[in-house]
């Protein structure tokens, strides 16, 4: 629970009697793993943002680990150990983690202190010959330009070996030139943990419209074997009718990252209420805009496409670094006074000392993601009006 002194929390529940009813019809069924529901709303999902398909999992996490995965055993062009993947030095860990893991070369690229997202002037750097993987980041809600992104590959010469991917997880139901973000790519993960844009509890969700990709997370998913492959498939060919034998053939080193049917229960009440949700942070994001663009030593987030607002960042500027503005002293005002704050994801993720367990470069010296490490923060947003929360945040500041 949110403490009671505080006025302006990172996020609040968007649950009603809808979703403890979901969650009480499944404890009543008394089928709890992995079913119909899921099934459901995975359909639901895929259709809401216009994808083929859609993969339910454990988490957002989770997610980009299969995301990730299922590249290796694709049949053609997959990746191998040791293939360049480029990233933005400003994410969470677990959009690099999987990389690691899977033997890849992490090529770190600065981020634009605006957008927050890539700086597209250091991405056209960074790409080369060398590239095989590109992973885009959606931060706080504001998707990237994928525009330009597509033009930088087209313009690398290397285009057909460059692979795109999305971690959507901050960023669900954000638009650009009419299309969701997480369809860019070859393959986009979702997070519907509590505090992001709807909540499933723990939860994350996978889209693509390649059909073999979708055939590899589905055996992924659930331990790598062929039991939730269809009779005809992109992994084996045909499976067997026998279903004593096909129940527990192994084809591919997976996981166990399937959700419950709880999570999948709450995440298809969740989705009718997406739309609103949308409305109401892009709703309080034109309050916040109005009362923070002119503000005299704090940078705000620059919209492109349509943000989904996850959250608001606020920088502080330069020269008000010059005049002796730090953001201890601004992360004393706030939490003193009912705000809760965090650093910008996890700001210059180079810096952390696991990076050196990591197979990694960095593309130049990161002085925007430095930057954004050392001066930044973000406040909460939320899927209710939070007018008179935001005027109140800007008259304390």
């Amino acid at each position: 629970m949110t403490d009671s002194k505080v006025f302006f929390p990172l996020a609040v529940s968007g649950w009603d009697h809808a979703e403890y009813e979901a969650m009480q019809a499944v404890i009543k069924s008394g089928l709890f793993t992995m079913g119909a529901k899921v099934a459901a709303y995975e359909k639901d999902f895929a259709g809401f943002f216009g994808s083929k398909y859609a993969v339910m999992c454990s988490s957002g996490s989770t997610a980009n680990l299969l995301m990730v995965a299922a590249l290796f055993y694709r049949k053609e062009n997959p990746l191998k150990a040791g293939d360049e993947v480029i990233v933005p030095a400003v994410s969470w860990s677990t959009t690099y983690f999987p990389l690691h893991q899977y033997g890849l070369k992490l090529r770190f690229v600065d981020i634009d202190v605006e957008t927050l997202n890539f700086d597209l002037k250091e991405l056209e750097k960074a790409v080369g010959p060398k590239t095989r993987l590109i992973m885009a980041v959606n931060l706080l809600g504001n998707p990237n330009d994928f525009g330009a992104i597509d033009k930088i590959i087209k313009a690398s010469g290397h285009a057909s070996n460059i692979t795109l991917i999305e971690d959507n997880c901050e960023s669900m139901a954000a638009t650009i030139e009419g299309r969701h973000c997480g369809t860019f790519g070859v393959m986009g993960t979702f997070s519907s943990f509590f505090s992001h844009h709807i909540a499933t509890m723990e939860g994350g969700c996978i889209v693509t419209e390649d059909e073999e990709l979708y055939h590899i997370l589905l055996c992924l998913r659930a331990h790598g074997w062929t039991r939730n492959l269809p009779k005809f498939n992109h992994v084996t060919g045909e499976k067997s009718d026998d279903v004593f034998e096909e129940s527990f053939k192994f084809v591919l080193p997976g996981y166990n990252v399937r959700p419950l049917e709880l999570e999948g229960a709450l995440g298809i009440e969740q989705l009718k209420k997406l739309p609103r949700f949308i409305s109401e942070r892009r709703a309080n994001a034109v309050t916040f805009k109005k009362e923070f663009n002119d503000h005299p030593w704090l940078m705000t987030q620059k919209e492109i496409g349509k943000s989904s607002w996850f959250g608001f960042s606020l920088v502080i500027r330069p020269e008000a670094v010059k005049a002796g503005r730090t953001r201890a002293e601004l992360v004393k005002t706030l939490t003193s006074n009912g705000v809760e704050c965090r650093p910008i994801v996890a700001g210059n993720f180079a810096k952390n000392p696991v990076v050196k367990l990591m197979s990694h470069e960095i593309q130049g010296a990161l002085p925007n993601a430095n930057w954004i490490d050392t001066h930044g923060l973000f406040v909460g947003n939320h899927h209710q009006p939070f007018t008179d929360q935001i005027k109140r945040l800007r008259e304390l500041l």
